[in-house]
């Protein structure tokens, strides 16, 4: 695309969205239907009108309604005369929306939702719900993401990052929290891969271990570094299953502990110039300029830097690594937006009806990130660890 293509189109979106109210509802159909058109002349080997003897086919149009939750999406599908084309984006993107939807109707099947719920769901779907219809969506839907919660590990993981959050599971007429335990591994292709999305009733040792078992079982192996916050049993759970892996505390979580050892009226720099430290080029320049920064704060701030000192360590790990993966592995933050999609879709719920459905809705998600992870460009060049780790092996020598 040119740069005066990008400009009218840029021009276009924002007319759109400043002279209509329903704006993005427009531009969402209007993406998508390209998306259709693209997979459509790819597949034909020519564009619309096209005369070219690689030809495969000929298109022929019909209309299919996409529900979303700006509302329905009336798209022209493509459809070869054939009958060979397919699209992926239709069932892509309704898988998660199946998960949502299932599960606000679960909720007003079992009577434990409000009338807003039912609305919401014959909103997105035109009609209310019945057990039989849920069970029924529930049963296709659980069939698929059983596979992928199942599927084999074949290829090494040097990386895996590991993290938590929880979501309201109403369970016996109790609501409750429960903790969602996600797993993400990179490979030596250098591409991210969610590897598992378990449900627990608590972050404890037994549960994170239990999982790590779990991932063991599929295959998992060849870990070299596992990032993760501080937690007691999942530090714990590391240590057993996988010791062979160096661990990385995430320096994100870490900054935020430091507040706990913080007068409530306190001044930004302190903890500015320790956040500096994680941006040094190596472990030499990180402990000379933390001498320094123990040496200016400790009469002020005495509690965090006798802290700062016995904990900083298990901070530093990444630096082992090549300096081009130090900002992906010092933090878990790139489980941040696969958490902020999560939280999206689930804000929508508040209080599932059981842990069934949060896993539901969770794992559909995961499988939507997981795919469009794979279709990207990779995420680190694992060729730079391969040079690292030769470069290691000959200065040992």
């Amino acid at each position: 695309m040119t740069k005066t293509e990008g400009k009218s189109t840029s021009a276009a979106v924002k007319d759109i969205l400043l002279s209509n109210p329903e704006g993005l509802h427009e531009v969402i159909r209007a993406v998508m239907q390209e998306v259709l058109e693209a997979e459509m002349e790819e597949a034909l080997g020519a564009s619309k009108g096209e005369r070219t003897p690689e030809r495969l086919g000929y298109p022929l149009g019909y209309g299919r309604t996409l529900v979303t939750r700006v509302g329905k999406l009336e798209l022209r599908v493509p459809q070869d005369r054939a009958g060979h084309f397919s699209t992926e984006l239709f069932e892509r993107y309704q898988r998660s929306e199946r998960a949502l939807v299932a599960t606000l109707a679960e909720m007003y099947v079992q009577g434990v939702s409000t009338r807003k719920v039912k609305a919401i769901t014959e909103e997105l779907c035109g009609h209310a719900f019945w057990a039989s219809s849920i069970s029924a969506i529930n049963k296709r839907l659980d069939e698929s993401l059983k596979a992928f919660a199942e599927r084999p590990l074949q290829e090494p993981f040097p990386y895996l990052i590991l993290d938590a959050r929880y979501e309201k599971v109403r369970e016996a007429g109790i609501v409750m929290s429960q903790a969602v335990l996600i797993a993400v591994g990179i490979d030596w292709d250098g591409r991210r891969q969610i590897l598992a999305v378990e449900m627990a009733n608590r972050e404890s040792r037994s549960a994170w271990k239990d999982f790590l078992v779990g991932l063991k079982r599929r295959g998992l192996k060849g870990v070299e570094l596992a990032v993760s916050d501080d937690h007691a049993g999942l530090v714990a759970a590391i240590g057993e299953v996988i010791p062979e892996a160096a661990w990385q505390r995430c320096y994100v979580h870490f900054l935020r502990n430091a507040l706990d050892h913080l007068p409530r009226k306190h001044g930004d720099d302190c903890l500015q110039e320790l956040r500096w430290l994680y941006d040094r080029r190596d472990l030499a320049e990180v402990k000379a300029d933390l001498a320094a920064w123990l040496s200016k704060w400790s009469a002020r701030y005495p509690r965090l830097t006798t802290w700062a000192e016995e904990a900083i360590e298990q901070t530093l790990t990444f630096f082992r690594l090549p300096r081009q993966h130090h900002k992906h592995l010092k933090s878990t933050n790139m489980l941040e937006r696969l958490n902020e999609e999560i939280r999206r879709r689930t804000y929508v719920v508040r209080i599932f009806p059981n842990a069934e459905s949060c896993l539901r809705l969770v794992r559909a998600l995961a499988v939507e990130t997981n795919e469009n992870w794979m279709e990207a460009n990779r995420y680190i060049n694992m060729d730079d660890l391969r040079e690292h780790k030769k470069l290691a092996l000959r200065q040992a020598a």
